[in-house]
């Protein structure tokens, strides 16, 4: 079985500095969808794990969240792939829970769910946090410079191994040769 893990807001879609609350402020960043889609052809069960502080700060509701979440497994589908999972976390970080990335109950519960070990999965995100929680569980940390990616390249330090590519189609091209 091949996984893939992805991050979401900054790699499939567009961030807002004041989080993503409502379905207007939702949008793909240009090419992310169907790259999903060449994964889902390629034979890829694609797994999304996101912090999502904004439910934990009153930012948003769930039947809201639930709504963008179904915007955008539609959006996926209408360009002809799956999300196979969501998996979130609600917490802020004072909350200090074991979900919310770099720390790795998300990716736990991931493992425990497709009865799959992690290591040599890719794990893409725009954030230094997406690449700790990676390393921690031996998968592959990739980073996109789409969302924050380019300041958390800027700001160094990444964890070793890191691979860098532009956005999530280029790491699709990478990992799905075109024929």
């Amino acid at each position: 079985m091949k996984l893939i893990i992805l991050d979401s807001s900054g790699v499939i879609n567009e961030v807002s500095q004041t989080f993503i609350k409502s379905l207007d402020e939702w949008k793909p960043i240009p090419g992310s969808l169907e790259a999903i889609s060449r994964l889902t052809h390629a034979g890829y069960r694609v797994i999304i794990a996101t912090n999502q502080s904004g439910i934990g700060r009153g930012l948003l509701d769930m039947a809201t969240f639930n709504a963008i979440n179904d915007k955008m497994f539609k959006a996926v589908h209408h360009a002809g792939g799956r999300i196979d999972a969501l998996f979130f976390c609600p917490h802020t970080e004072q909350d200090k829970c074991q979900c919310r990335k770099p720390q790795i109950g998300m990716f736990q519960e991931i493992m425990q769910r497709y009865s799959a070990d992690l290591k040599g999965v890719p794990v893409v995100g725009d954030s230094m946090r997406d690449l700790q929680a990676a390393v921690e569980v031996e998968a592959i940390p990739i980073l996109v410079l789409t969302g924050k990616g380019e300041m958390t390249h800027a700001n160094g330090n990444l964890p070793e191994g890191t691979q860098i590519f532009a956005d999530l189609a280029s790491v699709v091209d990478t990992l799905v040769k075109r024929i």
